[in-house]
């Protein structure tokens, strides 16, 4: 049973990845000879196989979830899914939801390439670059801070200046930061009923593994800090926590927690770190909310309070935010049927994502209330 539902699921991810180069761009002239218009000529049909492919990931996460705790999945089987999952979605096409990723490479180029000051130049002063054909933002100056500057020099550097090698580095490179927070959260929650919460959630893997988003390396060093802190070396934790703040300053909100910590340890007492993973995953997704004054909640923007769930209790609470992920993931469907971000595609957006969340509170309150009857 287990080959044939880890085949089935491999399928399915391989199926995703193929999916995805539908999605190309015809400026991509990297891959002028995959492009075939198919998702610009064909909405209805992409949004059905988009749909479902959300509802069929939801399913294989649930499924794993059940066997696992029946015991028909162990550790090992787990790990095993891990790989498959990001084997799978590594190679799919990023811009099948998002251009990030193209943005990442356009701001090393700027770096690592004219030597230029990111924060001050755009891509777009760059006149013939062949990037500026398919990238979004072009107009824009660097949108993140210095630390990930510096850190992409490695994915842009060792492309030598093959586009498709620096692109897929990238996909890489997020890839070796969702092991490293994988590992590091199963370090300070070794149950491997929780570790799955995170490691095999489809927002997670969809986010990181095709949209090759860089949130999962500021949250890798949110939770470095937490590793350290909860090991006594406050001084290293405060130095990880800072670098976070210098990829996305989202982190700068768990500061009073940090603080908190940092007093209970020089009074020497006692601290209740599932109250602390609680109360920051509520920080994470206050400001993952206050984003909409910004500019608009991003699916990806998930990963923040997501990446805390294996490491509390709350059983209510990873619900809740599994309710959201779900939500998050079908607020591509709008925008890939009527392609406009113009009304009536933000109030679809806005329905689509918060109709999980609602229909799970309205079920936990009716079950909670049944349960309560019997109990009487």
């Amino acid at each position: 049973m287990k080959k044939i539902l880890f085949l089935t699921y491999s399928f399915f991810l391989v199926f995703i990845s193929f999916f995805s180069y539908l999605f190309l761009d015809p400026n991509l002239t990297y891959l002028h000879n995959f492009f075939t218009g198919f998702s610009y000529s064909n909405r209805g049909i992409i949004t059905l196989i988009y749909t479902a492919i959300v509802f069929l990931f939801f399913v294989f996460y649930i499924l794993f979830v059940k066997l696992l705790n029946k015991g028909v999945l162990v550790r090992k089987d787990i790990l095993i899914l891990i790989g498959i999952s990001a084997l799978g979605l590594l190679f799919s096409y990023p811009a099948m939801v998002s251009y990030d990723i193209f943005n990442y490479v356009a701001t090393a180029k700027v770096s690592f390439y004219y030597f230029e000051n990111p924060y001050l130049l755009m891509p777009i002063q760059f006149l013939n670059d062949p990037l500026l054909l398919f990238m979004q933002a072009a107009n824009k100056t660097a949108l993140y801070g210095p630390f990930w500057i510096m850190l992409t020099s490695i994915p842009f550097l060792l492309g030598f200046g093959q586009f498709i090698l620096i692109l897929f580095n990238f996909k890489f490179f997020i890839f070796v930061f969702y092991l490293l927070t994988t590992y590091l959260l199963n370090k300070l929650n070794s149950d491997v009923k929780n570790l799955i919460i995170f490691a095999l959630n489809p927002l997670v893997l969809f986010e990181l593994f095709v949209g090759g988003h860089n949130d999962i390396v500021m949250m890798f060093l949110v939770i470095l800090s937490f590793y350290l802190l909860k090991n006594k070396k406050i001084l290293l934790a405060l130095v990880f926590l800072t670098l976070s703040i210098f990829i996305k300053f989202a982190s700068l909100f768990l500061l009073p927690i940090i603080i908190y910590i940092v007093i209970q340890n020089i009074k020497k007492r006692e601290i209740s770190w599932d109250k602390v993973f609680v109360a920051s995953s509520i920080l994470m997704f206050t400001v993952f909310l206050l984003s909409t004054f910004r500019e608009e909640i991003y699916p990806w923007y998930g990963i923040w309070f997501l990446a805390f769930t294996p490491l509390f209790k709350n059983k209510l609470l990873k619900g809740f935010y599994l309710a959201l992920s779900f939500g998050l993931l079908l607020r591509y469907i709008p925008y890939m049927y009527l392609a406009t971000y113009l009304s009536p595609t933000p109030l679809i957006k806005t329905i689509l994502m918060i109709t999980p969340v609602i229909l799970y509170l309205i079920y936990m309150i009716v079950f909670r209330k049944l349960k309560l009857r019997v109990k009487k």
